[in-house]
């Protein structure tokens, strides 16, 4: 199931997304599915074509989870050494943003990068979760842009600022329920061109072994997010530019570029 939260001619709402292609429409649901199981929604009867609603991100996280260099050729790309261990920051949910949201340039950096990620959604969440039965404590999944002041990232030494600023977060553009996220593509294009293009079967630690290592550390909480990490390919955007994240089964998440 597709889970949204979209603006509908009558206000926000949580909506199942159903149909394919361009024949998408989005069936209200009744029931708050951050307090009821978002597995099983009740529906209000209303429905919309997706072209009279407006994505919202499905959601805002309790906290978000970022996995670096978890593909080889990204870390070499940067001139980084492969990592035997996953290497872990945050981002603030201040910084998320849906789709068709403006991406804000801060005016303290020369040089903010696209980065395309596969996100996973905590359903149960927990404590010390072992790698085989982390998927069990799955909602869905669903695209992220860890988008990054790559300067920052370079004079600071840690990356919070790098990566926290407002907007520098774009998910979604809805969570669904039901995939397989062991090999799939993912790509980023800018302006139409295609800038990253790979598969999540080169993440060098999968989902499960992300659970089990983030929950060896912090507590997962439902509606976490993990940002599993980022193929080769980043490179600089620009105000007036459009940047889209495509993960294949999951859809396509697409931002303008402006400044702050």
């Amino acid at each position: 199931m597709r889970i949204a939260r979209v603006a509908s001619p009558t206000g926000v709402a949580f909506a199942a997304i159903h149909g394919e292609g361009d024949d998408l429409v989005a069936a209200e649901i009744a029931n708050d599915p951050k307090t009821t199981p978002w597995t099983d929604p009740t529906f209000t009867g209303t429905k919309w074509p997706l072209a009279d609603v407006r994505l919202l991100t499905p959601f805002l996280p309790p906290k978000i989870v970022c996995i670096g260099r978890n593909y080889a050729a990204h870390a070499e790309e940067l001139g980084n050494a492969i990592p035997d261990a996953p290497i872990m920051f945050l981002k603030p949910n201040t910084a998320v943003i849906g789709p068709g949201a403006e991406i804000k340039l801060p005016p303290d950096s020369t040089r903010v990068d696209f980065e395309a990620e596969l996100a996973v959604v905590i359903g149960t969440g927990g404590r010390d979760i072992p790698a085989d039965r982390a998927m069990a404590s799955v909602l869905g999944y669903t695209i992220a842009n860890d988008v990054t002041a790559r300067d920052q990232q370079k004079n600071d030494g840690q990356w919070t600022r790098a990566k926290g600023h407002d907007t520098f977060c774009p998910l979604g553009p809805w969570i669904e329920t039901s995939f397989d996220p062991s090999d799939v593509g993912i790509r980023t294009e800018l302006d139409g061109e295609v800038k990253q293009d790979s598969r999540t079967s080169l993440l060098l630690h999968d989902v499960p072994a992300l659970i089990e290592f983030i929950s060896s550390v912090m507590t997962l909480r439902p509606l976490d997010v993990i940002l599993t990490g980022t193929p080769a390919g980043v490179g600089p955007m620009e105000p007036g530019q459009t940047v889209s994240v495509t993960v294949e089964g999951l859809g396509t998440l697409t931002n303008p570029v402006g400044r702050r």
